[in-house]
């Protein structure tokens, strides 16, 4: 798990995530992680998770899981990780729709409005730190990581270009503020427990869960969510899955080929 980071790194941080949102296209600058792969836009890859063993290694039960296309880039579905990056590796998704100065695909777009709107209104304070990033910003965030901590232990927080969830426009990184922002500590902030509790009814589901690294190949991140749509994300909350690669079935993928 990765330490609290030092005051330094965070300023470094703070200054790519304005450098990422500066030029007025909403494409976020340098949250850690941002796990992604799509799968080839022309090739589809269809996943159903097998009910006693989603992942093929006797981690969990999927129950139910539906077909889904995990592949393409455009799916709501598609599972990004170490073992299928982006095709092409430039993907840009589209409409891309700002929200809170960040951008992502229109529907994510909309299901995250509501969901902010609702938790202000309970009290929580809660903003948006990342959302969609190109694959050049990515260059830049995942560069940061490997100078700041050595490829290694960056390949435990960051995406390598080309392989970032967030380059797909269904990831947003969420803040409150109090410190704990882009760190494990944000698990206890009451931003962190209400999307645990609520995230599922608009579409989210945790990506990176605790004890989930040998599955996903990345650090625990309580910040980030990824958009499934409702019916999907509900029936993986109902599921034993923690992670979208044992929910539909694809296989852990801990490290780059």
């Amino acid at each position: 798990m990765r330490p609290h980071l030092p005051a330094a790194a965070v300023l470094v941080l703070g200054s790519l995530v304005l450098s990422g949102c500066g030029s007025g296209s909403g494409d976020d600058g340098a949250s850690p992680a941002a796990t992604g792969t799509s799968g080839a836009a022309g090739q589809e890859t269809v996943a159903q998770g097998a009910s006693g063993d989603p992942a093929g290694n006797g981690s969990g039960d999927s129950a139910g899981a539906p077909e889904a296309d995990t592949s393409t880039a455009d799916s709501l579905s598609v599972v990004v990780n170490k073992q299928n990056p982006l095709q092409p590796q430039d993907y840009v998704p589209s409409p891309l729709t700002q929200v809170e100065g960040h951008q992502l695909r229109e529907d994510a777009a909309g299901a995250l409005t509501e969901m902010l709107s609702d938790m202000r209104a309970e009290g929580v304070t809660v903003n948006v730190t990342s959302a969609y990033r190109s694959y050049d910003t990515q260059v830049s965030t995942y560069d940061h990581w490997v100078q700041q901590n050595g490829q290694e232990a960056a390949d435990r927080v960051s995406a390598r270009p080309g392989y970032s969830e967030h380059q797909t426009g269904l990831a947003v990184d969420l803040a409150d503020g109090t410190g704990c922002d882009l760190q494990e500590c944000f698990a206890d902030t009451p931003a962190a427990q209400w999307a645990a509790e609520n995230a599922a009814d608009y579409g989210f589901v945790l990506r990176f869960p605790e004890g989930g690294e040998e599955i996903t190949g990345y650090s625990y991140e309580p910040w980030h969510l990824r958009y499934l749509g409702v019916d999907q994300a509900r029936e993986f909350q109902e599921s034993e899955a923690t992670t979208l690669e044992e929910y539909y079935g694809t296989g852990p993928t801990p490290d780059y080929p």
